[in-house]
């Protein structure tokens, strides 16, 4: 759905001035580096035309090196996956004293487990699909038989749907493991939701119009997210208003449970009775021409320009006080 262009943007001065100037952290060693990239020079992009000083580095190799006799007073990560979105350069940052986007050590480590966070989910209480840990190939045909097929095979630490397969069989279910732990020792098996997808993204506290996710893939998987130009985008979502309240208090109560702060998104399953299902947080969302929050911002009023500028400005000194 077409939203009405958003007036352009621009920083006031004196918010320039307490930025400062900004690094954007971009591209990393992670299987999600070009995604990354895309993302970091959109943001990029849309702090410069808002006025901010700021500028790209490509963090590769050791995390240490960014900190040392840095020429910035305050970083945007665009860092997506392992090393940048895990909590790892999130606390070299706080070692260093130096302001950054996003949510803190602790939820940035815990979002990026789609296995723990789903632990936590349980134990608060919201809805998440029936799942168990995988650790041999062996394992296979117990699995099926506790879980209700069809199952959803994914490495519990990458992003962007990297890794992810949908499954009938106990065969399937053993060559997909395989796949997985090629990319990560933790593999989370869950029951497959049939039903449509959504996702809503979070900023400041506050849930954004839901987006309604449709795609001829078999799910909303890396190619659907970023390549294909036939990915459906429904904004409003097709949902009912007072559906659509549950799915974004649904979102929140989650983001606010890993402990998440500023900005993210929270992706999430409707059954055929109706009922949603939390699938995981994500803290370092894609910020490219595909991507999902700069669309439900727009259709929030809020340009690409204003989003970045306040995903930096709760980086200053007592915003999240």
């Amino acid at each position: 759905m077409q939203h009405p262009a958003v007036p352009a943007y621009q920083a006031e001065p004196d918010v320039v001035r307490a930025l400062g100037r900004v690094a954007v952290f971009m591209g990393g060693d992670s299987a999600e580096r070009e995604v990354s990239l895309k993302s970091g020079k959109a943001v990029l992009a849309a702090l410069v035309s808002a006025g901010v000083d700021a500028f790209a580095l490509d963090v590769q190799g050791c995390l240490l090196k960014t900190v040392e006799n840095p020429e910035f007073d305050r970083v945007f990560i665009a860092l997506h996956g392992r090393g940048g979105e895990d909590g790892t350069l999130q606390a070299i940052l706080s070692q260093a004293g130096i302001p950054y986007t996003g949510s803190e050590v602790m939820a940035s480590s815990l979002a990026m487990d789609k296995l723990r966070t789903k632990y936590v989910f349980a134990g608060c209480g919201l809805p998440t699909p029936q799942f168990k840990t995988m650790s041999a190939a062996g394992e296979a045909e117990q699995i099926v038989q506790e879980l209700r097929s069809p199952l959803s095979v994914k490495p519990s630490r990458e992003g962007s749907s990297i890794g992810i397969r949908k499954v009938h069989t106990a065969v399937e279910l053993a060559e997909a493991f395989e796949a997985a732990a090629a990319l990560d020792s933790s593999v989370l098996v869950e029951e497959w939701i049939e039903g449509p997808e959504f996702t809503v993204s979070l900023l400041q506290d506050r849930a954004l119009p839901a987006i309604g996710l449709s795609t001829d893939h078999v799910f909303y998987d890396y190619d659907a997210k970023y390549l294909a130009d036939d990915t459906r985008y429904r904004i409003p979502c097709g949902l009912a208003p007072e559906d659509e309240a549950r799915l974004q208090n649904l979102a929140l109560e989650a983001f606010r449970v890993v402990g998440c702060r500023t900005w993210g998104r929270v992706d999430i399953m409707q059954d055929g009775d109706g009922e949603f299902w939390l699938l995981e947080v994500n803290t370092v969302p894609g910020m490219t021409d595909h991507s999902l929050v700069p669309m439900s911002a727009k259709a929030a009023g809020i340009s690409f320009e204003e989003l970045v500028v306040r995903i930096l400005l709760d980086t200053l000194e007592g915003a999240n006080a």
